[in-house]
């Protein structure tokens, strides 16, 4: 199964998910923001990073981008797209997620191992996990406080929507915990945290990351 990442003007984090998809038994296919197709893909990852410098807002300025306009079209058919920070929030300029990410409500950049609980496992890209999983993978964020109105904040709780919830306290001021959301599909993910930084005993916290990659694989096999 192929698996684009995308590199953004800013981007950080793209080989990062490029290896856990790699890791995962994907292949990743690099696609640059300036691409007018998916090369053939059958899931997109929006890594994290700055891009464009986070100017204007962060994901803004990404959300215009050529590959945006192929994304957008690709996962209103159904093709599984997880955004990671910086890709969280081009996923909600994108409209492809409610709510917005929002300067952390302590005003400081935050880079942690944090503990989540993962509460929806019907998605393309948490199938692998057992429900209520609680899992420990990176967090690093200036603006990844998740805000959206009471109502579609109510929504996303009606309807099993909020994938991820942070544990042992409140990282950045995310409304009600959130640490990442679904959208109504089951498709398109954001996840503020990293998983991609903990797939290898070597270099992170554990693995606990890597299922994210291994479920959008189970996923795909078996349409």
């Amino acid at each position: 199964m192929k698996v684009g990442v995308v590199t953004f003007p800013g981007s950080l984090d793209d080989v990062d998910a490029a290896r856990a998809v790699t890791l995962a038994g994907g292949e990743a296919v690099p696609l640059w923001h300036g691409d007018h197709d998916l090369r053939g893909v059958d899931a997109v990852v929006l890594p994290g990073g700055f891009s464009y410098g986070d100017y204007l807002r962060c994901g803004a300025i990404a959300r215009f981008a050529a590959v945006m306009t192929e994304v957008i079209v690709a996962a209103g058919r159904g093709m599984p797209v997880l955004g990671i920070c910086n890709g969280f929030q081009i996923l909600c300029e994108s409209h492809l997620l409610p709510g917005a990410l929002i300067r952390n409500d302590h005003r400081r950049f935050v880079c942690k191992d944090q503990r989540l609980r993962i509460e929806n496992v019907a998605t393309a890209w948490t199938s692998v996990y057992e429900p209520g999983a609680e899992i420990t993978i990176v967090l690093k964020n200036g603006e990844g406080g998740y805000v959206a109105d009471q109502s579609t904040l109510d929504a996303l709780e009606g309807e099993g929507r909020v994938v991820a919830r942070y544990l042992d306290g409140n990282p950045n001021g995310s409304a009600r915990e959130i640490a990442g959301i679904v959208n109504a599909a089951g498709n398109v993910v954001g996840l503020m945290p990293h998983p991609e930084h903990c797939v290898e005993e070597l270099t992170g916290p554990g693995t606990d990351g890597l299922p994210f990659f291994a479920s959008v694989l189970s996923t795909l096999a078996a349409r």
